[in-house]
């Protein structure tokens, strides 16, 4: 089992409540260790995301603390590596299930597949 380090749980503050205690009980579940890369975001980030293609929308739920970006790590360095995130969606999910909390994850979505994304849905949790 594994815990979150300083600079995760940095990147968890301003994000909803909800959606942080998901992500703490997936880690403390997990026996895959994957850290926070990205919580809330600034306006300005967004626009540097969306400008770079890395993001599609101005409309994200990073700008309201609603969305939290994972990766796994493999022996302490993030992993980009596919199956791993498929892995990482089943205890995410397990764990979402266990707390009572909706949760999508952007490897779900149909076009621009974000493996790394989760998010609190705009009809349960309006911004």
């Amino acid at each position: 089992m594994y815990t979150f380090g300083s600079r995760s749980l940095a990147r968890l503050e301003g994000v909803h409540s909800d959606l942080v205690r998901v992500m703490n009980r997936a880690i403390s579940t997990s026996n895959l260790d994957f850290t926070i890369l990205e919580g809330l975001r600034t306006p300005e980030r967004q626009r540097r995301l969306v400008a770079s293609g890395a993001s599609k929308t101005f409309k994200s739920r990073h700008l309201t603390g609603h969305a939290v970006d994972i990766a796994p790590l493999i022996e302490g360095k993030v992993s980009w590596d596919w199956p791993l995130y498929h892995k990482l969606a089943l205890i995410v999910k397990a764990a979402a299930a266990h707390e009572g909390v909706k949760i999508e994850w952007g490897g779900d979505w149909r076009s621009f597949k974000d493996g790394p994304h989760w998010q609190l849905p705009w009809r349960d949790y309006p911004a």
